[in-house]
């Protein structure tokens, strides 16, 4: 049986979500009304039910995003909303917080979200055991880390492969509460990560200023599709809920023109959903919102991945500022621009700057508003005025799922009888007195041209079978009308007999792999304490944003390394790093200052509020 294969593409709202199928997406994601870690991203249980309707269409899959963390008072009406969920169709939730699998649920499935600490093999085992059809995993996993979790268990495995990346391990960044009353975790982060800091050192030196030191750039793993198949993920995710519509149809369309073509020379997967898109469009990923790209750490730690000059889009390479010709620029590779187009750029100041393209003439890209650019900077496009507009165009991307006509006479009349690409069938008939044609010319083809026009229908012909005992004649608004009779029932049809997976959740109290939790695991409800107590947890530490200690708390892990950007990494720049430097390094940002710890074994770096009391170790033994 051939392993099915799926792109997962985000939707902000229904008409995003929508843009993400016709885009060759097999799943989305999307928020409920409350408790998605995007608190601008909710969406109605009507507007989920649309959608809901339209990917089943299309054999797609909508999945809910629910994965704050809960408090007690919400329980009961997270209760009734998974309900809510489970009646109008929805495919599967994604949670992080465990108190979900207490509660008295439909058999609707569950998928553990990347917030939920998915980063070694006897975690993920262990969720699936309890239940869990899908882990999300970890960004920070490498292709090795990917392989020995497939092999030790069997659960369906999905990964993020394009888009922003949070800088800390998913559901352990507490920067955001730690500086306000905006929680990460109950999806309110204020992206304190994306804000300049100055860099410290142990004597009191400046080693950096006004940088955006906690930046990193944006995942791409496009060419990573076969790697990570091979490694044992089955479902590729976009992030961005939050992103505008051109992003998410051109990352989709993009990641589903790279998986086609594995799928078409590897017999042993297949496309998780129906139809295929046509596009009026060429996507590329760089030329939607991006901060430059990195594939992280799925090769291990190479290339540094830090994107400290700006946390706004760079977008496109264009190319060099050639000079200054009155009041505008020859710039490299000027072909590429168009009048509207947003520009990027580093300016003399070593600040991201950036300006409007009001008009092109003879090569000369005139500015809106005339900067002042030194020869030889790079230049970017991070908005592309005729390609969005493009894009944004309902017709950009059109799904159609095949279909093959039979046309043929009854006793009484004439039938058609439709049947779709996963053998659906849809059938009508008329009555009609049979008529023959008045001249002896074929009247098939004139029946086929008008039975081919699908028009604004999910479908298109692949094949027509005319069987006639004679050449009939019939009004084209007869054949018109059984066509659209045939295809609106299809429509119907394949909603209706859509299966949907179902899983009952089932009580266990198989071993938690550790005994200990601190607050990295984020209980913050008795449902949730009391799910960890019956898998053999002793002792359960509050959740951050139950017990925080102003100014003394460790706010972030990450495997992301300041050393390392800064070349100064004894593990893996020993012989380049020059001098070492004085410890420890501070991040300060207005009244805000950070410690940063280095944990060099495990190769990660801790940040902790300046009053924090620390025991640094020499990790460099």
């Amino acid at each position: 049986m051939k392993k099915k294969i799926e792109i997962l593409a985000p939707a902000k709202n229904l008409i995003q979500g929508m843009g993400a199928i016709n885009a060759g997406a097999d799943a989305v994601y999307i928020g409920a009304p409350q408790f998605g870690a995007r608190t601008n991203a909710t969406n109605s249980v009507e507007d989920i039910e649309e959608l809901v309707r339209y990917a089943h269409l299309f054999k797609a899959r909508v999945f809910v995003v629910v994965n704050t963390i809960l408090y007690d008072y919400e329980l009961a009406e997270v209760k009734q909303l998974i309900h809510q969920l489970y009646q109008i169709g929805v495919d599967a939730l994604i949670i992080q917080d465990m108190a979900i699998l207490e509660m008295d649920l439909p058999p609707i499935v569950i998928h553990a979200s990347t917030q939920a600490n998915n980063r070694d093999p006897l975690h993920v085992k262990f969720l699936k055991d309890a239940g869990m059809k899908r882990v999300v995993l970890a960004r920070e996993l490498n292709l090795d880390q990917i392989k020995e979790i497939s092999q030790t268990t069997d659960v369906e495995l999905e990964f993020f492969v394009s888009g922003a990346l949070c800088v800390s391990f998913s559901g352990n960044c507490y920067m955001s509460i730690a500086g306000g009353e905006r929680s990460a975790n109950r999806g309110s982060c204020a992206q304190n990560c994306r804000l300049p800091y100055n860099l410290i050192d142990g004597s009191g030196k400046t080693l950096i200023a006004n940088s955006h030191l906690l930046s990193i750039k944006d995942l791409d793993l496009s060419d990573q599709l076969p790697n990570l198949i091979e490694a044992g993920i089955t479902s590729f995710k976009i992030e961005g809920r939050l992103k505008d519509m051109v992003y998410v149809k051109n990352n989709t369309s993009y990641l589903r023109k790279k998986l086609d073509a594995f799928l078409e020379n590897n017999k042993n997967y297949e496309k998780a959903s129906s139809g295929k898109t046509h596009y009026n469009f060429d996507a590329e990923m760089d030329r939607s919102f991006n901060r430059g790209y990195t594939d992280y750490f799925v090769n291990k730690r190479k290339a540094k991945i830090g994107s400290w000059e700006s946390p706004k889009s760079q977008g496109q390479v264009i190319g060099k500022l050639r000079e200054i010709k009155a009041n505008g620029y020859i710039i490299e590779n000027s072909d590429k621009l168009n009048n509207g187009d947003g520009l990027y750029f580093i300016n003399e100041h070593g600040e991201p700057d950036g300006m409007q393209i009001n008009v092109i003439n003879n090569n000369v890209v005139v500015p809106n508003s005339f900067k002042p650019i030194q020869p030889g900077t790079m230049i970017y496009r991070n908005s592309d005025a005729s390609f969005n507009k493009l894009v944004e165009r309902e017709d950009s991307a059109i799904r159609k799922i095949s279909v093959k006509l039979q046309f043929a006479e009854t006793a009484d009349g004439f039938q058609l009888l439709a049947i779709d690409e996963d053998g659906h069938k849809s059938v009508s008939s008329f009555q009609a007195p049979k008529e023959l044609a008045k001249n002896t010319e074929s009247t098939l083809p004139n029946i086929k041209k008008n039975l081919c026009k699908t028009g604004n229908t999910p479908f298109v012909v692949e094949d027509i079978d005319i069987e006639f005992s004679e050449n009939w004649f019939l009004p084209i608004s007869k054949i018109n009308e059984i066509r659209r009779v045939v295809l609106e029932q299809l429509i119907d049809i394949r909603v209706k007999e859509y299966h949907r997976e179902e899983y009952q959740i089932t009580k266990t109290d198989h071993p938690y792999p550790v005994q200990q939790l601190d607050f990295t695991y984020n209980v913050s409800n008795q449902l949730a304490r009391a799910f960890y107590k019956r898998h053999g947890v002793t002792e359960i530490e509050k959740a951050f944003e139950l017990q925080w200690d102003p100014g003394k708390s460790r706010v972030m892990t990450t495997k992301y390394c300041v050393k390392y950007e800064l070349g100064k990494c004894w593990r893996f720049q020993k012989d380049t790093m020059g001098e070492k430097v004085v410890e420890p390094l501070t991040l300060k940002q207005g009244e805000n200052e950070y410690k940063l710890k280095f944990n060099c074994k495990p190769c990660e770096m801790e940040i902790w509020e300046k009053d924090a009391e620390i025991t640094f170790e020499n990790d460099e033994d």
